[in-house]
Parts: structure tokens; C-alpha cells; sequence
């Protein structure tokens, strides 16, 4: 067992900045909301903190169509009316809106993924959090589910480099789709995903039956859930599946896909999750007692984290932007062993929740209790002890027809990302060079500037 973690964290304020349009749901500005309170509670003190690089073309090449990536670098709202074949061919309209700085947005989420799986593979440190990444809809040739570029596919094709064996586990309320479709041929990754399937809830895909084709037969586990599965149900059928399939698959690193809308009170969700949920258990011996069952979003990273393997861990989904940034903050602290002061307090018989959300920029979108705790769910509970314990037996069936864990052929470790060289000589000393252009013309250590330093300290709300 490892004596103490090390996390490298990646974030860039820009990525939280852009606007995908009036009435969409998706809001980037949660990332930057996430970043102060993380702040806010001194996590930052605690890890390495990296600016990602903006990743090149050829590296979103690796997985998407040359020709598909291209035209993401070239289109603009200002030009978009003049394409409008191949905004039909590639998704792009109402879900996936193309806005100012598209381009620029993918390369950041996408390179913070990246990075973090190199520093992985190359031993720099033993947990990685990306919270801007996890955008796992996006497909080969074309944008889905407001993802353009699915930055998982490209962060575990560079695990590969390294790893025999890839875990991907995704707890999104939307099926994991594009990461499947991406390895569903293969077994060198085993891709697990809990979702809501049925009732024409995007993307309609993940049934249960769904589980690999070839080489990749057995190797994509699907849980398909209905609406209102509460923290206790989806925790437990989670550790059974997820410790059966690691003892079974023996991954040499895990990736974990955290979307947040699968918390309860999302605008798309439609699950009765809590962030951290506490069963209280009254015992009823002797003098009595309490004990207490750590449920809910957060409990999953916490038992994920358990296994001690290699980790990289994304956000996803989120589309009440306060409740996102309370989860990924508290799962940030889970992944540093750190108890928020906001946490629980057992007294006799009852848990009281203790007080509120440090001060930071974003203070007042957590009014009016100023807690970590979000208002439970309301939806009612579909699933039945009989549905989960069907589907838990036919996902454990499926695992038992994969005889051993796959192996794979000894072979020369391809390099890590491409980087163009660039020529100083040919740079125009005329042109405004942008903060990413400097961080790549020197040797930087990456550390984390507090006080007038802090870019990211100025932030306007969007």
C-alpha cells in the first residue's frame, strides 16, 4: 500500500470561460466555480497543480478524423452559414452549438487528459484529476451529446502505451458511449458504464446486452438503471460489480469518468444521488450505538481509490453548476484522504451537518445554506430489488466467460504526445504572445502561484 499519494491536479481558466449559447444546459463556468472552492478549502496546498497544454491537431488525430478536427479549427459562428453540409455531416447545431474559442476549448480540456496519462505512465504521480475532461459522447467523425472531442478515448489510447489493461469506469446518468464504441473490438480496455437506458433517454444505448464484439466480446459491461435509483441501491451494485471486475480483469491503470448529473436535483438527471451520503444505522444493544455507511457519488471514488492502482479521474456531465462544483471539490478531497470541515457530525441518534462553505469568489451561487450537502431527490425509485438483481447476475454472468486477463505482445514504448519544434527565429517579434506560447519556450515547474500571480483570481462571472 502506497504511504501517501501523489495527485497532479490540471486546470486552466480559460477552459471555464466559454458560453455555449443562451438556455443550454452545459456550463462551462462550473470548472471555474469547482477551482475556487477548491481553493477555497486549501486542497490546492495539497497537490501539484499544472496549466495543461492545448493540444495539437495531430494529437486529437489519434483517435478523430484528420478531416473532422480540421474543420473544428477552422469554423467560427461568424462563418458557420457558409458550411452548413458540413455541420449536418459532423452534429454540429443545436446540442453542440459551434461558439467563440470552440477550437481552443477542446485543445485545453483534451490536453489536461492527455497530460495527466503521461504523467501516469511515466510514474510523476499516482492519482491525476482533470476535471474539465470526461467529455465521453464524442465520436470518431462527429460531436454528440455536447462533447466534441472525447478527451477519454485520446488519455487512455496513451495509457496503452504503457498498460496492457485499461479500466474505464464511467458514472455518468448518460451511457459512456463513445468511449465503448471507441474499444468496443478490443479487449486491452474493459469499459464499465452506469446509466440510466430506456424511455428514449440519450444516447439510448448501453443495454445490457451490449458487452463487446471479436476480441472485444465480454470486455464492455453495461448497468442499465431506471429513474430514481437512491444512494444505497446504485453504491452497493456498484462495489459488487467494480470488485468482481477488477479481481477478473486486473487493470494495470483506471480511469474513472465522475459526471455529476447523476446527482440528484440535475436539470438532465434523474437519479436520487448525494454527493456523500450517510446511512444511519441505530444499534440496538447494550448501552446502543450508531453506525454509519458511506453512500452516494463520492463513495464510488472513494472505493475506486482503494484499489491503489494508478488513477485518472474526469468530471463529465453537470448541469446544475453549484451541485457540480460541491461534488468535485468533496471527491477532490476523497482522492487526498481529506475530510472537508463541512462534513458530518454523529450525536446521539441523528448525524447533524456541520457549517458552511469557506468565502471564495463564487460564495453566492451556494445560498442560502452555504453546505456541501445538496437537497435530496424526489424521484421515485424504479428500480426494484428484483431489476438490480437481475442485472447484477447477468453482468457477473458475463464476467465469468472471460477465462484470465488478456496479455499483450512485449514491444517498444511509442513517445508521449507529439510536440511541433518551434523556430524563435521565425516568430514575428511584433505578434502578442499568448501565455501557452511562453509556458512551452521555457522549462516550467508547474507550481501553483497564490496572491497577484493567480491568473485564475479574476475570473468574471459568464
Amino acid at each position: 500500500m502506497r504511504s501517501k499519494d501523489r495527485i497532479s491536479y490540471f486546470y486552466d481558466g480559460d477552459v471555464g470561460s466559454v458560453y455555449f449559447g443562451p438556455n443550454h444546459p452545459m456550463k462551462p463556468h462550473r470548472l471555474c466555480m469547482t477551482h475556487h472552492l477548491v481553493l477555497a478549502y486549501g486542497l490546492h496546498n495539497k497537490m501539484e497543480i499544472y496549466r495543461p497544454h492545448k493540444a495539437y491537431p495531430v494529437e486529437l488525430a489519434q483517435f478523430h478524423s484528420a478531416d473532422y478536427v480540421d474543420f473544428l479549427h477552422r469554423i467560427t459562428p461568424d462563418t458557420q452559414h457558409l458550411f452548413l453540409n458540413e455541420l449536418a455531416r459532423y452534429n454540429l447545431g443545436e446540442d453542440c452549438p459551434v461558439f467563440d474559442n470552440l477550437f481552443e476549448f477542446c485543445q485545453i480540456y483534451a490536453g489536461g487528459t492527455i497530460d495527466a496519462a503521461c504523467r501516469l505512465n511515466n510514474q510523476l504521480c499516482d492519482i491525476a484529476i482533470n476535471w474539465s475532461g470526461g467529455l465521453h459522447h464524442a465520436k470518431k467523425c462527429e460531436a454528440s451529446g455536447f462533447c466534441y472531442i472525447n478527451d477519454l478515448v485520446l488519455g487512455i489510447l496513451e495509457l496503452l502505451k504503457h498498460h496492457a489493461r485499461v479500466l474505464y469506469i464511467d458514472i455518468d446518468v448518460h451511457h459512456g458511449d463513445g468511449v465503448e464504441e471507441a474499444f468496443y473490438f478490443t479487449d486491452r480496455v474493459m469499459t464499465v458504464s452506469f446509466h440510466k437506458y430506456g424511455d428514449m433517454f440519450f444516447p439510448g444505448t448501453g443495454d445490457v446486452k451490449e458487452m463487446g464484439e471479436r476480441e472485444g466480446k465480454f470486455y464492455a459491461i453495461n448497468v442499465p438503471l431506471k429513474d430514481g435509483i437512491d444512494d444505497t441501491s446504485f453504491t452497493r451494485l456498484f462495489k459488487t460489480i467494480i470488485a468482481k471486475v477488477v479481481e477478473t480483469y486486473q487493470p494495470g491503470v483506471i480511469v474513472l469518468q465522475c459526471g455529476a448529473d447523476s446527482l440528484a436535483g440535475d436539470r438532465l438527471g434523474c437519479f436520487n444521488l448525494s454527493i456523500d451520503g450517510v446511512d444511519l444505522l441505530i444499534v440496538c444493544f447494550l448501552a446502543g450505538g450508531i453506525a454509519t455507511l458511506l453512500t452516494g457519488h463520492a463513495e464510488c471514488v472513494r472505493f475506486v481509490k482503494k484499489f491503489n492502482l494508478p488513477l485518472l479521474v474526469t468530471g463529465g456531465g453537470g448541469y446544475t453548476k453549484e451541485n457540480v462544483a460541491r461534488c468535485w471539490t468533496v471527491e477532490t478531497g476523497v482522492l487526498l484522504d481529506t475530510e472537508l470541515p463541512n462534513g458530518y457530525l454523529v450525536v446521539p441518534n441523528k448525524i447533524d451537518f456541520l457549517a458552511e462553505i469557506p468565502e471564495n469568489e463564487y460564495i453566492k451561487y451556494f445560498a442560502p445554506d452555504y453546505s456541501l450537502k445538496i437537497p435530496n431527490g424526489h424521484i421515485e425509485n424504479s428500480n426494484s430489488k428484483s431489476y438490480i438483481g437481475t442485472i447484477k447476475m447477468q453482468v457477473l454472468e458475463n464476467l465469468r466467460c472471460i477465462q484470465h486477463a488478456p496479455s499483450v505482445q512485449m514491444q517498444e514504448v511509442p513517445p508521449d504526445f507529439y510536440i511541433p519544434d518551434s523556430d524563435e527565429d521565425e516568430q514575428n517579434p511584433d505578434e502578442r504572445v499568448d501565455q501557452h506560447t511562453r509556458d512551452k519556450q521555457i522549462q516550467r515547474n508547474d507550481e501553483y502561484y497564490e496572491g497577484d500571480n493567480d491568473n485564475d483570481q479574476n475570473m468574471d462571472d459568464v
